[in-house]
């Protein structure tokens, strides 16, 4: 079976590594263009085209995958099977309809729960207690085609976006190459997905990040998890945006009013919130590297009874 994989983030590399050690042939890697990243703003490729390159592969980089250029390519490849994992632009019905097995997308959610961009962090921001990989076969609707198979994984206390991200994505490249089997013995059976069901994970933004202290704690530790590493959950201290990594939730340690500081030492920065208190375990200040609180506290100060914004 010949195949086209379009992938651009790290979440993709899985997946191009488990396809290129079936039995299944890549004909041709399609990701983004370079971009410029880091505070050098070198021009970088994505992780996809590194590994692609890595392990030999043919590799394009069209500004426009539907375009007529891009078009002409795949026909002349005629992939079976366009394998779709975090490509980053939305495909239209011609190179849909294109390959013989149409379009198979690694979705990093049950679906129809959490269609969209950012499915790890709001299944964490909202406490879920589990998630999961499907595999869809894609139509012209924002991840609403055909599941094709799904596996589901807990959500531990101690995950955060980072973890689930990497789990996921050796369970997507796993699972990917089970349906494409599956396909070549003809043992597949498609399941339309319930769109009353459905739920849907936005892109994330920085400003979604601020920690509001009127929340229960158990809602604020989900905020901090959801948007590890990035976007960062964060708080206001003395006019600087400073980053929450880590925090844990213990009893309400004083009654006083939420988002002031009623205790400052090495275990963390203790914090009241509207039903117990948030200890704060890593933070990070503008320009400077995360930090556990005991480090920081080495050569820096956290003033108590302030209140955070």
């Amino acid at each position: 079976m010949k195949i086209v994989f379009m992938g651009t983030p790290e979440f993709a590399v899985p997946a191009l590594e488990f396809l290129n050690n079936s039995e299944f042939n890549i004909s041709l890697v399609i990701t983004q263009k370079d971009k410029r990243r880091g505070r050098g703003k070198k021009l970088l490729p994505t992780p996809v085209k590194e590994k692609a390159l890595e392990l030999g592969l043919d590799v394009y980089q069209p500004e426009n995958v539907n375009s007529e250029e891009s078009l002409k390519l795949l026909k002349e490849v005629q992939p079976d099977c366009i394998i779709v994992v975090a490509y980053g632009q939305i495909l239209r019905k011609g190179v849909l309809e294109l390959p013989l097995h149409g379009c198979i997308n690694i979705h990093a959610s049950l679906l129809p729960k959490y269609r969209g961009p950012a499915p790890i962090n709001w299944a964490l921001i909202n406490g879920e207690k589990e998630t999961g990989i499907t595999i869809m076969k894609m139509d012209e609707g924002l991840d609403t085609g055909d599941i094709l198979k799904y596996e589901s994984i807990p959500i531990e206390e101690e995950d955060d976006s980072k973890s689930i991200h990497d789990k996921l994505s050796l369970l997507g490249a796993r699972l990917v190459v089970e349906t494409l089997n599956d396909i070549k013995n003809n043992n597949i059976k498609p399941i339309p997905q319930d769109d009353n069901l459905s739920t849907y994970a936005p892109m994330l933004s920085k400003e979604i990040g601020k920690i509001d202290w009127n929340n229960k704690g158990e809602n604020i530790i989900n905020l901090i998890r959801g948007l590890k590493p990035w976007p960062s959950a964060y708080i206001i201290y003395k006019g600087d945006r400073v980053k929450i990594h880590k925090a844990r939730r213990v009893e309400k340690f004083l009654e006083s009013e939420n988002g002031k500081v009623v205790k400052v030492q090495e275990d963390g920065i203790y914090v009241n919130c509207s039903d117990s208190c948030i200890v704060i375990e890593e933070l990070q200040f503008p320009n400077k590297k995360n930090l556990k609180v005991r480090e920081f506290l080495k050569g820096n100060q956290f003033d108590l009874n302030i209140r955070l914004e």
